[in-house]
């Protein structure tokens, strides 16, 4: 039987859509079950790592200490078979550190001298950046070139990086001295801002049991590159109707307090708690991530459910909040949590709304 995701590259038809959606899907329940022997819950923040890296995105993990945030990422690039790389960011970290640098090699026999660049630990699919707030920015915008361009320019040379990459970073939001903020322009870059919290008492418990024993489980490769870039393919490929197009626009223009009229009114929230909203960035993510949450539920069209459901970690570091906000403890999931039940899925177009509910039925 041929694989559906291994076809010959074209416009899937109906039925080849369907199988390659199915096979997505059980690649995905087999993915679970791999990381699942390693790691314990966390399904959520499972879920929308692997969305990140089906839409080619970069994703952004913030949590506190020992929620193996770490143990979560190398056991995904196990479980996908893909080269992986940790970078532990420290205030002395320097940017060809990351990249790789320039060496001057000379050869025995000629005794010529000339310069070989090597690698740094970049130049692989699945990066850790570990803490990356730990480090200044000149290395920290080491990474910015890599995330947009997939490259990496020394001496005037373009070295591409391997294909699939993402970059997978971690944040402490606890302790912050000593730290360096990420750019605002850094930050658009991660697709998602993916936050983790404290396990359930049982999934706890579980852990420890884990952790104190003797046993240690190893996940198995599920997939391969190959696979990962077909997946990528058909998440692109997966239909958006404009109904779902224009409710992420709708989400992301809501947030832009600059663009507040009389005629186009804000809600009240974003008024009051909002200093600067969401790019351009924001909407094609939303609707990039609501295909890939689609095919990963085994369907092969988006709904502003999907859109609903990702809009979180796509927008949480993309909108700021003012004084106001800190000073009433209102946080942007609290903002985006109201925009969501304020922001209406159909619109007031008739044609939006037809749209939907042919797509419904």
């Amino acid at each position: 039987m041929s694989d559906p995701l291994n076809a010959p590259e074209s416009a899937p038809s109906v039925n080849d859509a369907e199988a390659s959606v199915q096979a997505v899907r059980d690649a995905h329940q087999k993915l679970r079950s791999e990381i699942a022997k390693v790691v314990v819950g966390q399904e959520k923040v499972v879920d929308e790592l692997l969305m990140a890296m089906f839409c080619g995105g970069h994703a952004l993990v913030v949590g506190v200490p020992g929620l193996a945030k770490t143990l979560l990422i190398s056991t995904i690039a196990k479980s996908v078979s893909l080269g992986f790389s940790r970078i532990q960011f420290t205030p002395d970290l320097m940017p060809s550190d990351i990249t790789g640098t320039e060496v001057i090699e000379e050869d025995r026999t000629t005794g010529s001298r000339e310069l070989r660049f090597v690698k740094g630990p970049i130049f692989a699919n699945v990066i850790l950046a570990d803490e990356i707030n730990r480090t200044p920015p000149k290395t920290q915008a080491a990474l910015l070139e890599a995330m947009q361009e997939h490259q990496v320019t020394a001496g005037g040379m373009q070295h591409k990086l391997p294909e699939p990459f993402f970059v997978l970073a971690t944040q402490n939001p606890i302790e912050q001295e000593g730290t360096y903020p990420l750019p605002e322009a850094q930050l658009d870059r991660f697709m998602f801002n993916i936050t983790i919290g404290y396990p359930k008492e049982e999934e706890e418990m579980e852990i420890i049991r884990r952790t104190t024993s003797t046993a240690q489980a190893e996940p198995e490769p599920v997939i391969d590159a190959e696979t990962v870039r077909k997946v990528q393919e058909l998440v692109r490929a997966c239909p958006a109707p404009d109904h779902v197009v224009r409710y992420a626009l709708r989400l992301v223009r809501a947030t832009r307090i600059r663009e507040h009229t009389p005629e186009n009114p804000k809600p009240q929230i974003v008024q009051e708690y909002l200093a600067w909203g969401a790019g351009p960035r924001a909407s094609q993510y939303l609707t990039l991530a609501a295909k890939a949450r689609a095919v990963l539920r085994g369907s092969f069209h988006a709904t502003p459910e999907d859109v609903r459901a990702i809009a979180k970690p796509v927008l949480r570091h993309r909108i700021i909040c003012n004084f106001n906000a800190e000073a009433d403890g209102v946080t942007t999931d609290d903002v985006i949590d109201r925009l969501l039940e304020e922001t209406p899925v159909d619109g007031s177009n008739p044609t939006e709304r037809r749209q939907m509910e042919s797509v419904t039925r």
